[in-house]
């Protein structure tokens, strides 16, 4: 059997260092990497057992910094002790955004849109408020007759020709008489059962009660004088109007309102025109109106010529009232179009020129305007009754009232009940 040879001894291999080592001095530039274990798997954790112990590359000095370090803690393109370039827990690729919070974005951009209405609501209604010419001071009224269920509104339109250049007034028709008459007076009663619109001609034969005067103070006894009722506004202006209304029906008067000629133009011009079914052919020289028959929209001038048409009309100043009614009934119902109350192009100029031409009483509110434009709306809209007060005859071209007809109309707009009477 053939023996292993003898072993060499230390003192054999001279003084080289290492193997194969040609040289007398350490390869220092030459270092063998070395595999390093690391510490045994638990009890059944072996190669079977689970995932087996990876081992780790050093180079001869020990250090751990050479090929794939870091690779067992998952740093293979990130920066050290993270997950990537996004931090721990990242894909290696680029940082997460966070998720939009929707429900904190609606919170406030709802916020946002409530706080905005509400300021443009309230800044709207103390400029429209401060526009209001509140002239007709109703407490100066004397003797009037007890307050009855719902609202009664007194609505004048005057010739009044206040703020109009001579143009103006050549355009519009309405000559150039000094100081101001009613051209139409109307009673607006609102309640439960629907608006009720009452046209008092102005050529109504009406008796001049006692009255304070507005501007002198001065009282006026009466006298049981018999005049048109137009002539009332003539002689002491709207408080001696609503003292003769009051007196001559019985009937509470709790707001007056009253609009002039240019305002009422106005007004519709900034509406854009009331569309109006016109019930004849209409040519009169002294308002301007000139109209065939069927349905077209008015401009203000044109509107203007339209109420204040008389002598083309075979009933005269009846036949005028009614259509003083239609057209300030869908003059109402244009206003209160969404196109228009939604509009702020429409509705701020519309409210301009309507605010700065209307004359009201002191405890007139715009809770109050507003509840009578939409109740005129709602006489256009069939919800409610219009009429002329009820006639029995004429005397010297004055138009006798029907007593027994106007004491069972003034019961029950005074009770609120539906108004069963007939007008002419």
């Amino acid at each position: 059997m053939t023996d292993w040879p003898e072993a060499r001894s230390d003192d054999n291999r001279g003084g080289r260092y290492g193997r194969g080592s040609a040289s007398a001095q350490p390869e220092g530039a030459r270092v063998m990497r070395q595999v390093r274990r690391g510490p045994a798997a638990p009890p059944g954790q072996g190669a079977y057992g689970g995932v087996p112990q990876q081992p780790s590359y050093v180079d001869g000095h020990g250090s751990g910094g050479g090929y794939d370090s870091g690779y067992n803690t998952g740093q293979v393109y990130g920066t050290p002790g993270g997950g990537g370039p996004g931090g721990p827990g990242g894909d290696g690729y680029a940082p997460q955004r966070p998720a939009p919070d929707w429900r904190r974005r609606i919170k406030w951009t709802a916020i946002t849109v409530v706080t905005v209405l509400v300021v443009t609501t309230v800044g709207t209604y103390f400029w429209a408020d401060s526009k209001l010419n509140r002239e007709v001071d109703l407490s100066k009224v004397i003797e009037r007759p007890e307050k009855g269920e719902g609202t009664n509104y007194l609505i004048v339109g005057s010739d009044s020709r206040e703020g109009m250049t001579a143009e103006d007034k050549k355009k519009l028709h309405t000559g150039s008489a000094d100081g101001k008459r009613t051209d139409s007076m109307m009673i607006l009663h609102t309640g439960d059962n629907g608006p009720t619109l009452i046209s008092l001609p102005r050529d109504s034969n009406v008796e001049i009660p006692s009255f304070v005067g507005s501007e002198s103070g001065k009282s006026y006894p009466g006298t049981g004088r018999q005049v048109k009722l137009n002539a009332a506004y003539a002689e002491d202006g709207p408080e001696l109007l609503v003292r003769t209304v009051e007196f001559n029906t019985g009937l509470h008067i709790d707001h007056y309102v009253e609009i002039g000629f240019g305002g009422f133009a106005s007004i519709v011009d900034a509406v854009g025109g009331v569309e109006m079914d016109i019930p004849q052919d209409i040519k009169d020289t002294k308002s301007g109106a000139d109209f065939k028959k069927g349905k077209q929209t008015l401009n203000g001038e044109e509107a203007l010529a339209f109420v204040r048409t008389r002598y083309a009309l075979a009933g005269s100043d009846l036949d005028r009232t009614k259509n003083q009614q239609k057209f300030l009934s869908a003059l109402a119902n244009q206003v209160a179009t969404p196109g228009t109350v939604l509009n702020p192009f429409k509705l701020y100029p519309t409210m301009g020129a309507g605010l700065d031409s209307l004359i009201v009483d002191k405890d007139m509110g715009l809770f109050d305007l507003a509840d009578m434009f939409w109740s005129m709306k709602g006489v256009s809209g069939g919800e409610g009754t219009s009429m002329n007060m009820p006639i029995a005859g004429s005397t010297g071209g004055n138009l006798l009232w029907d007593k027994t007809k106007v004491k069972q109309l003034v019961s029950q707009l005074n009770n609120d009940e539906k108004v069963t009477v007939k007008g002419d």
